[in-house]
């Protein structure tokens, strides 16, 4: 049998790998699992009761590109937000959760050849990894461009040379930035939007962090891009409920462009999407439109801010979030990799954490995830209280 070779330098998936790094180690104390980004907090006590209200819903298929009302609130959600709303009928697609959209996105509106030449599809490094595998079935090649504390944990994009810029098709950028949690501003959005227009590709804004935030509400490139005159196929964000409105398992999301982009997005998925079932777009609706309990969930992760900021105080390398609820945390020369960290928590502490290594890859300036270790603050705070202090003590040895 012969397999597509496009595919055949993907690495280990982050998880199946940290179980395999593992494996054999016992934890050294009760465990603390602080390794997948999976919210707990409250979900919005109303969705049960539109679920079982609207479950006659299973019975219908849904229309793939959401029902007029979920795109109605969506549309007017991004409006109250980023100070422009969206055509629920020309410029929103629903999507089965966000990941999807980042995926199929890239194979709707990546091109065969770009100015002549095979594409180009920058990735900032370390990074979510639907988007290297995303470039990888459009057949581009994904620039992975490294985002390091001497960049403000987010890609220098503009630092490329011109002959990668020009055949390049798509910029995918993450603001609050998995795993970092650093914010893009108004001015780096400003300086992305007018590299993008220049050169001609998208921009793909992943905010699903966007509303988990320490001081003020991340600006977007949606309204950033309305303020300089852009047309709207410029770029395409995307949004979720699973981090907002702590329900991953709602898988509801979407994304929002421009009508062209967005005509090619819904041609594809009609023939490639799975649509939400109407009883989640009921719950999905009701949810895009209450903000109250968004802010409640907020709050609880401002305490885990403040948490952390105590516990590493003084800690080298330590830089609190301002978005997100990751720590990105360099591991001391003394210990090792971030692996070597991983392993240490776990037989010594039964703390669960991943390494950075699982989340970048290898570039000419080396692999800027090899020293860090990722957690993530979603359990309780007396959990993760115990978790982080663990972690201090730990990286202090040495």
């Amino acid at each position: 049998m012969t397999f597509p070779e496009r595919f055949s330098d993907l690495p280990e998936y982050a998880f199946p790998r940290l179980r395999r790094l593992l494996s054999g180690l016992e934890p050294g104390a009760e465990p603390v699992d602080m390794t997948i980004g999976e919210p707990r907090h409250p979900m919005p006590d109303y969705i049960a009761r539109i679920l079982a209200d609207e479950a006659a819903g299973f019975g219908k298929y849904p229309p793939n590109e959401g029902a007029p009302g979920l795109r109605a609130a969506i549309g007017a959600w991004i409006g109250r937000r980023y100070g422009t709303p969206a055509d629920p009928d020309t410029e929103v697609l629903v999507l089965n959760g966000t990941r999807e959209g980042l995926f199929n996105a890239g194979l709707a509106l990546c091109p065969e050849r770009k100015n002549g030449m095979a594409p180009a599809v920058l990735v900032p490094n370390p990074f979510y990894q639907v988007y290297a595998v995303a470039a990888a079935a459009a057949a581009a090649e994904p620039v992975f461009v490294n985002a390091t504390e001497d960049t403000g944990f987010l890609p220098d994009f503009a630092a490329l040379p011109e002959e990668t810029l020009a055949r390049t098709a798509i910029a995918y950028i993450c603001s609050p930035s998995n795993p970092q949690g650093a914010v893009a501003d108004t001015a780096y959005w400003r300086t992305l939007l007018e590299l993008a227009e220049a050169h001609r590709f998208i921009v793909f804004a992943d905010e699903c962090y966007s509303e988990i935030w320490r001081d003020a509400p991340p600006p977007g490139a949606w309204q950033v891009a309305a303020e300089m005159g852009l047309p709207k196929d410029r770029l395409v964000i995307f949004h979720s409920l699973s981090k907002r409105s702590n329900m991953p398992g709602l898988r509801s999301g979407f994304c929002a462009t421009g009508a062209a982009n967005m005509a090619r997005l819904k041609q594809l998925r009609a023939y490639s999407g799975a649509p939400l079932p109407l009883p989640i777009q009921h719950a999905a609706e009701a949810t895009w439109r209450d903000e109250a309990h968004v802010e409640v969930s907020r709050a609880l992760y401002q305490e885990k801010y403040a948490i952390a900021d105590e516990v590493f105080a003084g800690y080298p390398g330590y830089h609190p979030p301002a978005g997100g609820f990751f720590l990105w945390l360099p591991v001391p020369m003394g210990i090792g990799t971030g692996e070597d960290a991983a392993k240490r928590l776990w037989s010594e502490a039964g703390v669960k954490v991943l390494p950075g290594a699982y989340l970048s890859r290898d570039t000419d300036q080396g692999n800027p995830g090899t020293r860090f270790i990722r957690l993530a603050m979603v359990a309780d705070k007396d959990e993760m209280t115990r978790g982080l202090r663990a972690v201090r003590a730990i990286l202090d040895d040495v």
